[in-house]
Parts: structure tokens; sequence; C-alpha cells
């Protein structure tokens, strides 16, 4: 029985010149949750992805809404 819940804390990422993407590698299946700059399309990995429920952590964490293209 858990008393305390742990806090969620929103992070914040700048909207104007990066998209989040999910960077999925065609050999192993390995995914890397991050952030892509849309103007040099250097991306900066935040989280590795091993389920769902890493996934939501990581829409949670920065408070993503919208779909997340994937990038092989």
């Amino acid at each position: 029985m858990a008393l305390f819940k742990k806090k969620t804390i929103v992070k914040t990422y700048d909207k104007d010149h990066k998209k989040p993407v999910i960077k999925a590698s065609i050999c192993n299946g390995e995914q890397v949750a991050g952030f892509k700059d849309i103007h040099t399309g250097k991306i900066e990995e935040v989280m590795l992805i091993k389920s769902p429920a890493d996934l939501d952590t990581f829409r949670k964490m920065y408070g993503i809404e919208e779909e997340i293209a994937k990038e092989y």
C-alpha cells in the first residue's frame, strides 16, 4: 500500500525549433525517445523506450499530446 504518490515533473522543450520523435533501430527494434532539431536534423536522445508505459511516461514528462513520429 503506497501512501505517497510520486509526482511527475513536467519539463519543457523548445516547440519552435524541436519536435518529439522516436528513433527506432531496424536491426534489433530498440527505440529511443527524444527531440529532433527542425533546422539541423540532429536528434537529442532523452530516454530508452522498452514498453508502452515508458512512452506514456515520456509523454507525461514533457506534456506531449500529439502523435510522435518514428524515424528509422
